[in-house]
């Protein structure tokens, strides 16, 4: 990049999020863009306007909804794009599953669960690439993506050369924006968002909220209400002093 991240951030912040995209996607042969979420087709809406080959990639944890599973298909089936879905190594899981038991996040954290179904994978993956793009906004979680920048170099992953570039183009956007934009342009929605699911993971991680609560709140409820992340975002981990 020929400017700096500092001066990119400051002349997109006034810009629209498709064009924060259309200069990541020009910039980069190899950048692929992760779905999971409603901020993510948001983003795949706008991509494919742009590069309709652009690389999607999603986790399958092995324990989703069966109403993401669905989502995923809806998605591919909608855009007609191929999505690269990526799955924990088979040994590691079997393993880990062999030793821990199926539901040891409820005793011991999630973390070490997050590690080997979406932290390996997602590592693989993007050591594959020289950037990325994520759905991560501002107000998703206060307490770890409010600091969450247009652009990042990304220190928690390497990509195929070293480095990794990271695009978050609705950073500055609210969880109102995205709604409108799904219902203004007909973007597909994961139907558990009708019954009270704001932020969605895996199925036993994920519950609905009640009124006023925060999105995040129905990730790993039964742990402290500080860092909600799985490590897909490490960097926003506020480390603890």
């Amino acid at each position: 990049m020929t400017q700096t991240l500092s001066a990119l951030n400051e002349q997109f912040a006034s810009q629209r999020p498709k064009d924060l995209l259309k200069y990541a996607l020009e910039q980069h042969d190899a950048i692929g863009l992760s779905f999971s979420g409603a901020e993510d087709v948001v983003l795949i809406d706008m991509a494919v306007k742009i590069r309709p080959d652009v690389d999607v990639f999603t986790l399958d944890t092995g324990r989703l909804h069966a109403e993401t599973y669905e989502f995923i298909e809806k998605v591919r089936q909608h855009y007609s794009i191929r999505i690269d879905i990526r799955t924990p190594d088979q040994t590691a899981l079997q393993t880990f599953v062999n030793e821990k038991g199926l539901f040891s996040f409820y005793e011991d954290g999630h973390q070490e669960c997050c590690g080997v179904r979406k932290i390996a994978p997602l590592r693989q993956k993007l050591s594959t690439l020289d950037a990325w793009i994520t759905g991560q906004r501002r107000d998703q979680s206060p307490g770890t993506r409010s600091d969450v920048q247009l652009i990042e170099a990304d220190t928690a992953f390497k990509g195929r050369n070293g480095e990794l570039t990271k695009y978050n183009p609705l950073a500055l956007w609210t969880s109102a924006q995205v709604w409108e934009y799904i219902k203004v342009f007909d973007v597909p929605y994961n139907s558990l968002h009708e019954r009270g699911f704001v932020s969605i993971g895996c199925q036993p991680c994920t519950r609905p909220t009640l009124p006023n609560q925060h999105e995040r709140e129905g990730r790993w409820w039964w742990e402290g209400a500080g860092h909600k992340e799985c490590g897909l975002h490490a960097g926003n981990i506020i480390k603890k002093g």
